[in-house]
């Protein structure tokens, strides 16, 4: 998209339309399904708007951390993020931070209490949010105990494991990008860009190439025993 339509939305007087535009530039892959969550800043001034935007469609948000005039916001759709979060690596590698992962309430909770911690110079950053933005666990795990060097690939996250996988991933996320701001421009809704429909569908396929990844791994386990 040419750089003056993304800065005349960016700086329109309209700051719900401003707003929006903010959400499906930034969010598009969790909009389009391939993400559980996507983690942006807001204007504190725009908070008030964001029940309107977000009206008519499943997601919702929780405010992790308010700081000099910005406001830190989780999207997230309950109903997936709960399934997500109770998955085996999922809630192995949160559990290590302290986080229940049968509650999705008390784990937004923690980790907008740790971001906080961290602003108020109290702990250090909590790079486990990485798990919540649907990064690898094991890229995630990686970047924590490489203090973040050592990467074979960057783009949306550090790749440390399955460079190949990863560029497919950035890939999907650049073309769902795209499509999200296409549709934007052409003034679709909010609740129609994020279509419960293609979500679904991309879910269940992703769920699908997991459980066939999962399968696959515990016959080669088992070939090796």
């Amino acid at each position: 998209m040419h750089v003056d339509v993304i800065s005349f939305l960016l700086d329109s007087e309209d700051e719900k339309k401003r707003l929006e535009f903010q959400i499906v530039l930034q969010c598009a892959p969790f909009l389009k399904g391939l993400k559980v969550a996507c983690i942006i800043n807001i204007d504190k001034q725009y908070l008030g708007k964001l029940n309107d935007v977000l009206n008519g469609t499943d997601m919702e948000y929780k405010v992790l951390m308010v700081r000099d005039g910005k406001c830190l916001v989780i999207f997230y759709r309950r109903r997936e993020m709960s399934a997500y979060l109770v998955r085996g690596e999922v809630r192995d590698f949160l559990e290590c931070y302290g986080y229940v992962c049968q509650d999705l309430d008390k784990v937004l909770h923690r980790l907008s209490a740790r971001v906080c911690r961290y602003c108020r110079r109290k702990e250090c950053f909590p790079h486990e949010i990485g798990a919540f933005l649907d990064y690898p666990i094991d890229d995630v795990r990686c970047f924590i105990e490489q203090n973040g060097r050592g990467e074979i690939l960057s783009g949306y996250w550090k790749v440390y494991h399955n460079p190949g996988k990863a560029r497919m991933i950035f890939l999907a996320y650049d073309k769902a990008r795209i499509s999200a701001v296409n549709e934007f421009l052409a003034g679709k809704p909010m609740r129609a860009i994020a279509d419960c429909g293609i979500r679904d569908n991309v879910r269940k396929k992703r769920m699908m190439a997991d459980e066939c990844s999962n399968h696959r791994r515990k016959r080669a386990d088992g070939a090796a025993v």
